[in-house]
């Protein structure tokens, strides 16, 4: 992309920390009188009472969510009048107070794609006679898929997904490969962000779609390895994956072959093949059991076998390395994982024979095989670590410098190889893909993510803080500012957080959070018990009866970075999404005086009703995770004490922004919609509520690379304008 001044005019004038934080960042003056404010829609309450293991409770906006959202879902035109009206109304009293902030929208913007290489391209991947990578063209929002001869020779274009999105206002794709045999290509897409897929087989010799394309799918799919039959997991009505299908490469519908029905409702299921090619893998499981069914790659017809039958609380993945099979689990006590392996004849656990040992507090968070190697990704104390292993067993480390950094495989295509890759990055440092000759220990510089607008490290700096939670549990925080930033409680500061599901948050670098901190703003990452920062325990404190740990782990590093001069309550804004958005609404029940706004983006706020429906998508699969209120009393009343929807009350509420999809499975849109609805009534703060729910979007938001800019740049612009106070100034 040629280098261009990103802001001319008013915009410029936004640049500055001093005039943003002067009160007159958003235009013209406006009478301070909140009585000149937009007014916001009033939900009607029609009360449905829901009796539930003795328990009561009244849902008096039970009727934002449409009796068909399943068909919702697919087609968003089908939905109830009411609802759209109300969501609409949402929409345009939002848009009408943040009018003030569009210049300041419009600039963050500006900024964000300027710090994008339009013409971007990745690392090409070898795989035999081709290297293939993805490219962007100039402007474009999508990318093109291709692949040119390793021996040199003219690009071939695999697909174009950028002319594929032409007149859809959703187009993503949700995975891409090519066969073996490298004469088809095969990609999922969702075309209305609600993550069903359609499957499509293309010839590369003649460009034709071969067959018929696979539709109801997760996305999920692999080749048989001799490249003649296609694997695919099935998405039921429910947005569940429910079984795994075969059909031969070029046929239709009628040649589905039903291979696997998973019996358990609350079971994932996913499909892929072994690195060493030798055979096609179904995984199922939920948080606490899984098992593991193979499939000979020399029969691809056969029957699955079970890998080893599945146990409830036991754990595993498989890995075939040359003659035997390696096995990541949480077998014998292993609550940070540890390698077994096996025969690769005799698979049941009885023949599981430690190989790397469990460590508490090391967390095996992933392997790789190659022919002579076999690499594992480990976390200790919030870091990544890569270890390579040689087939005579000695080990060695990839030792990095930072103290703060982000650390990811990238996986290839090659079983017989000697090169792994990798990418690191820090808060200040951009991405860097590295090749790694695992045999000379040399690694190569392949690719450093480039900052079109500039950017120079020198000019931030990034911090390890731990905040002490009050049962003395140490909560990492990573903090990014602009060197020289005052520790007065002046910088205005972003904490977020998500802490849910053993996910771990990585210092990485981000070309959005510069727009705040460039500002002036102090950006930190909390790392609360939930996630898996400093291991498995760190997840299992923060989950099902231990939930409250996340939100007050959460409030304590609120605490600490105020106590260290790291902002302060009136100038702090709290953001997080989707699981981290029950963060959002937990705590601001619970310290709405610690926060001058929250942000919560697509967050999962309803959780006694929504973990009581059965027929979402997540439901029963995520039991494990928060607890079963059907059939469990204490789970019920636990989960009924933080979740955020039923313990709203007549409270000094900091400013919210809640943001949603209408094609969402994961947090449906009426969990938003109903809490700003009961939120608004009873802040006693007069703080604003608002609700932007994009109406062709889902979980991720929008789909293009640079459209899903602008909700960011929207949230931040909210961040800027709570902190200012903008609803009572121009």
């Amino acid at each position: 992309m040629d280098r261009r001044q990103m802001m001319t005019g008013a915009a410029a004038a936004l640049t500055s920390s001093s005039t943003l934080l002067s009160g007159t960042a958003f235009g013209s003056p406006m009478t301070a009188d909140n009585a000149a404010r937009p007014k916001p829609p009033v939900a009607k309450k029609i009360p449905k009472t829901i009796t539930q293991l003795g328990r009561t409770r009244t849902d008096d906006y039970a009727w934002m969510k449409d009796d068909n959202w399943q068909k919702v879902l697919r087609d968003p035109s089908l939905i109830k009048a009411d609802v759209k009206e109300h969501l609409t109304e949402e929409n345009a009293y939002t848009k009408a107070m943040l009018a003030p902030t569009e210049a300041l929208q419009a600039a963050m913007f500006e900024e964000m794609k300027g710090r994008i290489k339009q013409d971007d391209a990745s690392v090409p991947a070898k795989d035999g006679p081709f290297e293939y990578y993805t490219r962007y063209d100039k402007g474009a929002q999508h990318p093109i898929h291709a692949r040119k001869p390793v021996s040199g020779g003219a690009e071939e274009v695999l697909l174009d997904e950028e002319k594929e999105s032409k007149g859809k206002a959703f187009y993503q794709v949700g995975a891409a490969t090519h066969s073996p045999d490298h004469k088809l290509y095969a990609f999922a897409v969702d075309e209305q962000g609600s993550e069903v897929y359609r499957i499509l087989v293309k010839d590369l010799a003649t460009g034709a779609v071969l067959g018929e394309p696979v539709e109801s799918t997760t996305g999920d799919f692999c080749f048989s390895p001799d490249g003649q039959w296609l694997f695919w997991t099935f998405r039921d009505d429910n947005g569940r994956p429910a079984k795994i299908y075969r059909r031969p490469i070029k046929g239709a519908a009628k040649d589905d072959v039903l291979i696997y029905d998973e019996p358990d409702e609350g079971f994932f299921i996913g499909v892929g093949v072994s690195s060493s090619e030798k055979y096609v893998v179904i995984s199922c499981g939920n948080q606490e059991t899984s098992e593991a069914l193979l499939i000979p790659a020399a029969d691809p017809t056969a029957k699955p076998m079970v890998f080893h039958p599945r146990e409830v609380g036991l754990r595993y993945e498989v890995e075939h390395w040359n003659d035997h099979w390696v096995i990541r689990t949480n077998a014998d006590g292993a609550v940070d994982w540890k390698l077994v392996t096996a025969p690769e004849s005799a698979t049941g656990k009885a023949n599981w024979k430690d190989w790397v040992a469990h460590k508490s507090g090391r967390l095996i968070s992933g392997t790789m095989a190659f022919k002579a190697w076999f690499v594992r990704l480990e976390k200790v104390d919030a870091l990544n670590r890569v270890v390579v292993t040689a087939k005579d067993g000695a080990e060695h480390a990839i030792a990095f410098d930072e103290a703060a950094y982000a650390l990811s495989l990238e996986g290839g295509y090659e079983y017989d190889t000697d090169t792994v890759r990798f990418v690191y990055n820090s808060m200040t440092t951009p991405r860097q893909w590295f090749d790694y000759d695992m045999k000379s220990r040399q690694r190569t510089l392949r690719k450093t993510q480039e900052i079109p607008s500039g950017h120079d490290p020198s000019k931030y700096e990034t911090r390890r803080l731990n905040a002490k939670a009050a049962d003395g549990a140490e909560v990492p925080i990573f903090v990014l500012m602009k060197k020289g930033t005052k520790l007065d409680g002046s910088a205005p500061l972003l904490l977020y957080g998500y802490g849910s599901y053993g996910i771990s948050m990585e210092p990485n670098f981000s070309i959005r959070n510069f727009s705040l901190v460039d500002r002036g703003w102090i950006w930190a990452t909390a790392c609360p018990r939930g996630g898996s920062e400093k291991g498995w325990s760190w997840f299992l404190d923060g989950k099902k009866f231990k939930k409250k740990n996340t939100f007050t782990d959460f409030i304590a590093c609120a605490e600490h970075l105020h106590a260290a001069g790291y902002g302060k309550p009136a100038n702090t804004v709290a953001y997080g999404g989707s699981a981290g958005g029950l963060l959002m609404g937990a705590i601001t029940n619970m310290r709405p005086d610690l926060f001058t706004g929250i942000i919560a983006a697509v967050p999962f706020v309803d959780v006694v009703n929504t973990m009581s429906d059965t027929t979402l998508p997540l439901t029963p699969p995520e039991w494990p995770e928060w607890g079963n209120p059907l059939e469990d009393k204490e789970a019920y009343d636990y989960i009924a004490s933080y979740s955020p929807y039923d313990n709203i009350g007549a409270k000094p509420y900091p400013a919210v922004l809640a943001t949603g999809g209408l094609s969402d499975p994961r947090v449906t849109y009426w969990e938003p919609q109903k809490w700003v609805a009961k939120l608004r009534p009873a802040t006693t703060s007069g703080n604003p509520v608002l609700l932007k729910i994009n109406m062709e979007a889902g979980h991720g938001g929008a789909s293009g690379r640079f459209d899903f800019l602008k909700e960011i740049a929207l949230d931040y612009a909210f961040a800027v304008w709570a902190v200012e106070k903008g609803w009572t100034k121009a």
